[in-house]
């Protein structure tokens, strides 16, 4: 059996051989992509084909439409009638042949085609005398699902998508997460809940709002049936911007029997559009897009956010960033009767934003409702498209009676094995075995070098005016009232844990310091922020003036005994 990476190198080289010069490098993509998902259709159809189109001529004139008498017959949930599949395309009519073929595919599979838009590319090979020769290669690809599982085809996908998306410049940590990374965050997400996941008889749902090729989805849906109830009916649902990504993804689950309408797209935004308004899934993972502006969503997120039942209520975050909409949008998802959420942030959402910003309101509001859970640090270099460190946020509802009440933060950063070749930024990956580790730490829930556990109130802090009285020609101005009047350019700003006594601090802190300084405790705001850095802080001693004379003078004789060695 071939491996992913090599089958992913042969395609790979026929896009290099065939499309340099027809093609511009960001072109390639959107060419080998259908052919890849067309060769799987053809591929999974194979032993139905001939049964398939004999049962359209049949009856086709029998039924308007004899497709649910095909599928029901054939048992698989889509076909194609036509009698071409990309073997049996000619040299001699190669076009003909092959919109024949394209067209003899079900509703469901028209769809997925649609969405790849390569009308025009076809066009161009065809004019250029390759459409068969792009055709005749794919044909000696095997790619049955006897010889490659749906795992190893999403991972073939990811793998081009990755490939592609280097030579166009594009960023390929947008359609896809690396499967480590999602392996560990759906053993979080589900490896946390496994009472709830099992015994007979139950249905339970996965929604991702930015579900690029559907990974998250997949491998989120067989980790459980591997790991806690094989039996258990679990539906996945999906919303996708990207055309290309979205098709992939509606084709992945329709060749695993998946239902590919619960997939909504392309180029509708999960924040604008929601496809799934009024829906509430039972479990939710996700990896938005890192740092991406939403100004063009502005609008409808501030009309959106005056509504007090909305999504958006609480407060937004600055448009610069649009994380932590995600955060809420997947929140107003949860089923009042429990739900858990896994989601992928860069560090900014932990601490952007002061007290009574958007960012602040929002941490402050998931964090008084008890909601999160738990946050792990991940290595940097994790990611296809970013060296930056990462942090996934487990977010519930349903937090077990020893969780009330607190967060556990884990620091995974050290968690990683070098890789022996980079994939973009990716150098670095976790193991099955450090996953576990991991994942273990969590179940524990106790402290540790690599754990720490808070009471939700140690995130958050008062913000407090400070001010000084006003004075002109040395003496202390007052109003109408007989109040001293504050002297705005002398004004101040302290921060006080929420678990200390404000008074205590301002007499200990403040009035040593500003003997005539006062509090306006009408402009206190309360603020959270996770200061993770801080919370794991190792301090590294700094080495002794002796130490550092002593390599310098071995320094000195290196570079003696190298000028000897040249002169």
């Amino acid at each position: 059996m071939q491996s992913t990476s090599s089958l992913s190198s042969l395609i790979w080289s026929v896009a290099d051989d065939d499309l340099r010069g027809l093609f511009k490098p960001y072109e390639y993509g959107r060419v080998i992509l259908p052919f890849v998902v067309m060769r799987r259709l053809d591929c999974v159809l194979e032993s139905k084909k001939d049964e398939v189109y004999n049962l359209y001529q049949k009856y086709k004139d029998q039924f308007d439409d004899p497709s649910p008498v095909i599928l029901r017959q054939i048992g698989l949930p889509f076909f194609n009638v036509s009698k071409f599949d990309l073997s049996r395309i000619t040299d001699e009519s190669v076009l003909l042949d092959f919109n024949n073929y394209i067209q003899g595919y079900s509703k469901n599979v028209l769809d997925i085609i649609k969405n790849f838009k390569i009308d025009e590319f076809i066009q161009k090979l065809n004019k250029n005398k390759c459409l068969y020769l792009l055709i005749k290669k794919f044909t000696e690809f095997d790619f049955h699902p006897s010889k490659i599982d749906n795992h190893q085809m999403g991972s073939i996908y990811e793998e081009l998508l990755r490939r592609f998306s280097e030579m166009s410049n594009e960023e390929s940590g947008d359609h896809f997460t690396p499967r480590d990374v999602v392996k560990l965050l759906v053993n979080f997400v589900f490896g946390g809940d496994t009472e709830d996941l099992s015994g007979e008889g139950k249905i339970r749902s996965i929604f991702d709002p930015c579900c690029g090729t559907g990974g998250m989805l997949t491998i989120g849906k067989e980790w459980v049936h591997e790991n806690i109830n094989p039996n258990l009916k679990i539906d996945l649902y999906g919303q996708e911007w990207n055309d290309m990504t979205y098709a992939i993804c509606k084709s992945d689950l329709l060749m695993m029997d998946e239902n590919p309408e619960n997939i909504c797209g392309p180029d509708l935004s999960s924040i604008s559009e929601d496809c799934f308004k009024g829906n509430k899934f039972d479990y939710m993972i996700t990896n938005p897009p890192f740092g991406v502006s939403w100004k063009n969503e502005k609008k409808f997120v501030d009309e959106e956010s005056k509504d007090p039942n909305g999504r958006f209520f609480v407060g937004t975050p600055r448009t610069s960033d649009g994380s932590l909409l995600f955060l809420q949008h997947l929140i107003y998802k949860m089923n009042p009767e429990g739900s858990r959420i896994g989601i992928v942030f860069n560090g900014s959402p932990l601490f952007s934003g002061d007290a009574g910003s958007g960012e602040s309101e929002i941490r402050k509001w998931i964090i008084e409702n008890d909601w999160l859970e738990c946050i792990v640090q991940l290595p940097d270099q994790m990611f296809f498209n970013t060296g930056i460190t990462t942090y996934f946020w487990i977010v519930t509802n349903k937090k077990s009676k020893d969780r009330k009440g607190k967060v556990q933060l884990i620091d995974g950063s050290s968690f990683y094995k070098e890789m022996k070749k980079s994939l973009g930024s990716k150098r670095k990956e976790i193991s099955i075995e450090q996953s576990d580790q991991l994942f273990n730490t969590y179940k524990s829930f106790e402290e540790g070098e690599f754990s720490k556990i808070y009471s939700n109130n140690f995130f958050g802090y008062t913000k407090l005016v400070v001010e000084q009285p006003l004075k002109e020609n040395g003496e202390v101005v007052t109003n109408n009232k007989g109040e001293l009047k504050p002297d705005s350019s002398k004004r101040d700003n302290e921060r006080v844990p929420l678990s200390d006594d404000i008074n205590e601090y301002f007499k200990k802190e403040v009035q040593p310091h500003l003997k005539n300084s006062w509090i306006d405790r009408s402009k206190d705001k309360v603020g959270y922020e996770i200061n993770f850095s801080k919370y794991f802080y190792k301090f590294k001693s700094l080495r002794s003036v002796d130490e550092i004379k002593q390599e310098l003078l071995e320094l000195d004789i290196d570079i003696e005994e190298i000028k000897k060695e040249i002169f």
